[in-house]
């Protein structure tokens, strides 16, 4: 079952995008060539539009990602839909999925109704928004489901917290039969990761910082993928960070489980020993991050297709909550504006990961793991596509941020990429 994308309309975008490379993996174009868009669709008559000189730039069907937090009801000072939508078209996102961990959690069809409303007035890209597997995200009594998927939610998940209880998630399993809609699943088994703070090993002892035990994710991802596996359903597990985990992954698609993975750009770019400098703004997130040998089998992952794709679990914070001591900070970093910009600088400059396969995971990849259209740059697609310069170099919150929040991981870090222009749902998201 496919949800809702909503978005505050307007004009059709029309352009002529003139000597670029056309880039799609899926759809098998690879060329320099024009690129006409009319009326929000791709292809049709060039004359009369506007001609954008494209020339040494690349054009991919635009990135989705399936793990943004919107703060949207109750922390809009961090983030909003207008604001967390305008950072994905920066980063040449042409939809997200916002996830439901606000205040009050989004559980019920007047929660998903006003906020499908306010993505309407505001958001310039599509939004989706996934909806809470339980009531009030605390682990008892399952939310009606299927009456959330009929108004349009997208997915379901208690993100930013698991499912501890086996038989609440076995029947949330059994009730996925009704509603058609992806599990989508934060995993950590909570009497084995405690209070920690960073990923438990050399370094955290050596700081003196409490530690969160790379088991604790996949002991976790082990018992949903054999219960998804009993019951005939469908997972998808969150920002896969340890190799255990991705083993977890691996057997549960070898038993023909129905299970996607995602991972996130600092997993798959940083480790525990960036944590050194203990600053909770740029390198506290949950999970954390973890050792060089994680980060490899991350990477591998990503290219053998165990991990199905790029989410950056955007999760703005204000500067006043990262600046306390760093076990007291919250977790996570953003991501939208830099997903794209660190993974090409870090990933396919250095020959780790080809250009076609990170575009792959950052766009089509990512939009079917919850069910999302995949963008194309196919003639008679809606237009969903990014223009990037992959010449431009830039250095991360040199000119501010696009997100209401900065605590990026990559703060201060020279990029090399930058999304030029994004259209998303026909229209104009973004022109820098």
């Amino acid at each position: 079952m496919s949800g809702r994308l909503v978005q505050r309309p307007g004009p059709a975008a029309s352009a002529v995008f003139t000597g670029a490379r056309l880039l799609d993996p899926i759809a098998g174009i690879n060329e320099v060539a024009d690129l006409v868009v009319r009326d929000g669709v791709i292809g049709g008559d060039p004359d009369g539009l506007e001609r954008v000189d494209a020339a040494g730039m690349v054009i991919v069907p635009g990135f989705v990602d399936p793990h943004v937090h919107l703060r949207t009801p109750g922390r809009e000072d961090l983030e909003d839909l207008a604001s967390g939508s305008r950072a994905g078209a920066s980063g040449g996102y042409v939809a997200i999925a916002a996830m439901p961990n606000t205040q009050p959690p989004v559980d019920d069809a007047e929660d998903l109704t006003r906020l499908l409303e306010l993505a309407e007035r505001d958001a310039v890209i599509p939004v989706g928004m996934i909806c809470a597997i339980t009531k009030g995200q605390e682990g008892q009594q399952l939310t009606d489901a299927a009456e959330l998927a009929r108004i349009g939610a997208v997915a379901l998940s208690d993100d930013g917290v698991p499912v501890g209880d086996a038989a609440v998630f076995r029947r949330a399993l059994q009730y996925q039969h009704l509603a058609g809609l992806v599990l989508v699943l934060h995993e950590e088994d909570r009497a084995l990761s405690g209070t920690g703070a960073m990923h438990e090993g050399a370094v955290s002892a050596r700081l003196g910082v409490s530690g969160i035990p790379a088991v604790s994710e996949a002991v976790a991802v082990g018992r949903d993928v054999l219960l998804a596996r009993y019951e005939s359903g469908r997972i998808h597990i969150c920002h896969v960070s340890a190799r255990e985990t991705v083993d977890e992954v691996r057997r549960g698609k070898q038993l023909g489980v129905a299970v996607t993975a995602e991972v996130s750009p600092h997993h798959l770019l940083l480790i525990d020993e960036d944590v050194e400098s203990l600053d909770a703004a740029t390198r506290k997130m949950n999970p954390p991050l973890r050792g060089r040998d994680d980060r490899e089998a991350l990477i591998e992952a990503l290219l053998d297709g165990t991990i199905d794709c790029v989410a950056t679990d955007h999760a703005p914070h204000g500067a006043s909550e990262k600046e306390q001591p760093f076990e007291e900070a919250p977790f996570g970093v953003t991501g939208l504006e830099t997903a794209f910009a660190a993974l090409y600088t870090e990933l396919v400059l250095t020959g780790r990961v080809s250009l076609e396969v990170l575009v792959r995971r950052m766009s089509g990849d990512a939009a079917r793991v919850i069910d999302l259209p995949e963008p194309t740059l196919a003639e008679g697609a809606p237009a969903n596509l990014a223009v990037i310069d992959l010449e431009a170099t830039w250095t991360v919150g040199a000119d501010g941020f696009v997100s209401k929040s900065g605590n990026s991981a990559f703060l201060g870090r020279e990029l090399t990429g930058r999304v030029q222009a994004t259209i998303a749902g026909g229209q104009w998201a973004w022109r820098n």
